[in-house]
């Protein structure tokens, strides 16, 4: 049961649905509103919880607003691409054989396609590439983080996401992480990773969410604002 409801001036989408407690969330890349409420809350809960929360929502909204987007990519030579937090001019070489991805120098990023090849087909060369970095990255930190916070994560995985970092499937113990993540720094990669951990031993956001995540990682807000700071992809974004 989803429907559209305006509280001060702002757009709040109310999903129902069979669960425990009320959840108010802002999603990129606009700021939308969404509340997931258990199918006996009625509108004017769902109202006072909205209100309740105005003040962080608009900065949400705002932090979203301001956060720099990039362009539609055309994967074209001399654009601009991301990779562990920094950028990469892109070179495209057209040629046969297996397609793939190198890194030359510090700023030059090296597309190898069949010739004729479009957009889509690089982009999924490149994005095929950000998923093999991945893998290689994440069983290390999961292995790290297991021992430091006490619990087992029994299966993991990737994939593009539209409106999350990543998430949390507590009764499987598996994490999804997003592939976008990637193009993020190093310790951002961590902090999510530790972040969908934490929920093994607390499902919400909440003070003792907020409370292991200072035990385990000190800096995780450092490292939350610096994933928010860098840019946004360009996305089809839909819900």
């Amino acid at each position: 049961m989803k429907r559209l409801i305006c509280i001060s001036g702002i757009d709040v989408e109310i999903i129902n649905k069979d669960i425990k407690n009320l959840h108010v969330g802002v999603y990129p890349p606009e700021g939308r509103v969404r509340v997931a409420a258990p199918l006996q809350v009625d509108e004017n809960a769902v109202r006072m919880a909205v209100i309740s929360k105005l003040s962080w929502i608009k900065r949400q909204k705002a932090s979203f607003h301001e956060q720099p987007r990039q362009s539609k990519r055309e994967y074209v030579p001399r654009e601009s691409h991301y990779f562990l937090g920094d950028r990469y001019l892109l070179n495209v070489n057209e040629q046969p054989g297996v397609a793939r991805v190198e890194i030359r120098r510090k700023n030059q990023l090296d597309l190898f396609v069949p010739c004729g090849s479009d957009a889509s087909q690089r982009e999924r060369v490149l994005f095929a590439w950000y998923r093999k970095e991945l893998r290689a990255r994440i069983p290390n930190l999961i292995d790290k983080w297991q021992a430091i916070i006490g619990v087992e994560v029994v299966d993991w995985g990737i994939k593009r996401m539209k409106t999350k970092w990543g998430s949390c499937n507590i009764e499987a113990r598996r994490i999804w992480l997003n592939l976008e993540l990637a193009k993020k720094p190093v310790q951002c990669l961590e902090y999510i990773v530790v972040h969908e951990m934490v929920h093994l031993l607390e499902r919400h956001h909440n003070e003792r969410f907020a409370e292991l995540m200072d035990g385990f990682m000190p800096s995780w807000r450092l490292y939350r604002d610096e994933l928010n700071r860098t840019p946004l992809g360009h996305e089809k974004w839909s819900y």
